[in-house]
Formats: C-alpha cells, structure tokens, sequence
C-alpha cells in the first residue's frame, strides 16, 4: 500500500513537471536559460569612463542606441525591453548610484540614418556609454557592409570625441537574419571595425546562438512569430548577460595594481 502510495506521488510530480513552462522545466532542473560561456561575453576593450563613474558611484548614463531591438519590438511590454532590463539590473549592483540606460532605438533605421542622429538623440544627453546595435536592418536590405561601415566609424569617432565609451552589439541570431546571403560579411565587417576603432565588440550573434544549440532556449522561445525580432525572454537574457560583461570589465580594472606614481598620489 505504501508503494503504490509512493509511486502515485512520484507520478505527480514527474507529471506536474512536464506541464511547467520550459523556463520553469529548466529552472527546476536548476539550468540557466541565459548561460553562456565568457568566451562570448567577455569584453576584449576597457571601458575606462564606465569603470570611472561606477567606483564613484554616484551617477551613470547609458545610451542605447540601434533599431527596433533596441527600441524594444517583440518584447510584451516597453520595461521588458533590453535597455530597461539593463537599467534595472546594474541599479541592483549599484543601490546608490544614479544610474540611467536611455533608449534611443527606432524601428527599421539603418546604420547611416542612426549615425545622423547621434548629436541630437546621444550626445545631447553626456552619456558615459553608447551601446549600438547596428546591421541587423542593413542585412535585411542587403546593403553592402563595407559601405555602412565608413557611417559606423563616423559616429563612433564622434561619441569617442565626446569622452563616452562605445560597445558595438552585432546581429541577432534569427531566420530572418539567416536568410539574407550577406550575415556573414556583416559579421566580420562589425568585428573587423571594432578592432580598427579600439572598440569592444558584444557577440549578441553567437550569444543567442549557443543558447539555441545548447538547448537553453528554443528558438520559437528566443525569437518572436516574424522570426526577426526577440521576446521577453531573449532581451532578459541578453540584458543579464551584457550588465555582467559591463561588471566584470569594470571591475577588472579596478583590481589592476597601480603605477608607483599613481600610488603615489593615492
């Protein structure tokens, strides 16, 4: 009697388990669905104005600044949306600070038009770090990469001028990316101006691959119904894992021992 009691019970629960939605299956399970390797996420340029401003911990600005991605398209609501998940996750490392993450995306804009705005829509605001995503748009319209690449330096010589640090965010692993011949080139053309501009590049791109081939989201889970634009799950996970890389970037050079004149001075 008391087996078949147990075996009943052991039955709920594997049922009650199979119901749950995939993200509560895997969080049972005790797997993040935002996971990833540091290898993708790590930061391969200092953020010295970042690193500044957070150990005085007393204001930081942050523009967002893209297309619809960034705008927050797909998401269910505009506080699921990628800049209001990062403003509030690095509020939480930061309780005192007067932290800020403005979002400047508008839907369907092209690298050239998105260049053109950053005097009125970023600068104007004396942002610390310009987040852009870029490409995405410019795939969709097979625009040739090397092209809009003289518009992506442009404007990042203009924000760097200012004395804000940059982060370039790449494409989104989608299909209506994957299909578009040119992903690829736009890739490598991304990567390849960030390191000419002495900017960190954050691989967004195979971020959201790795969570799509290591079974942590499933793309119709990741990707909303257009196969373009990312959900309330993807812009969390995306934004979790990009206020990490800002962190350790920032505090990796916090921990770097000062030059004997520098001590000095301390």
């Amino acid at each position: 009697m008391r087996a078949t009691a147990a075996l009943l019970v052991l039955g709920i629960g594997v049922t009650t388990l199979s119901l749950l939605a995939p993200g509560a299956r895997k969080a049972a399970a005790g797997i993040d669905q935002c996971s990833a390797p540091p290898s993708l996420t790590s930061l391969s340029v200092p953020l010295p104005r970042v690193a500044q401003k957070l150990a005085e911990g007393k204001s930081l600005t942050i523009v967002a600044l893209g297309s619809s991605s960034t705008y927050g398209t797909g998401a269910s609501r505009p506080e699921n949306s990628y800049p209001s998940r990062l403003a509030a996750l690095m509020q939480a490392h930061y309780p005192d600070a007067d932290i800020r993450v403005l979002n400047r995306g508008v839907g369907g804009e092209v690298a050239g038009s998105t260049m053109n705005r950053i005097g009125n829509d970023v600068l104007a605001d004396k942002p610390d770090l310009v987040i852009w995503q870029v490409g995405t748009n410019d795939v969709m319209n097979d625009f040739d990469p090397q092209v809009l690449m003289a518009n992506v330096r442009a404007g990042i010589v203009q924000i760097k001028r200012s004395g804000a640090d940059v982060i370039l965010m790449d494409l989104q692993y989608a299909p209506a990316v994957l299909s578009h011949a040119h992903y690829r080139d736009m890739e490598h053309a991304l990567w390849s101006t960030a390191k000419v501009t002495g900017v960190p590049l954050f691989h967004r791109f195979a971020l959201m691959r790795d969570w799509a081939e290591q079974g942590h989201m499933k793309m119709k889970t990741m990707v909303s119904a257009d196969h373009l634009h990312m959900t309330d799950a993807s812009y969390d996970c995306l934004a979790r894992q990009l206020s990490a890389s800002i962190l350790r970037n920032t505090r990796a050079q916090d921990s770097r021992p000062r030059t004997q004149d520098a001590a000095a001075k301390g």
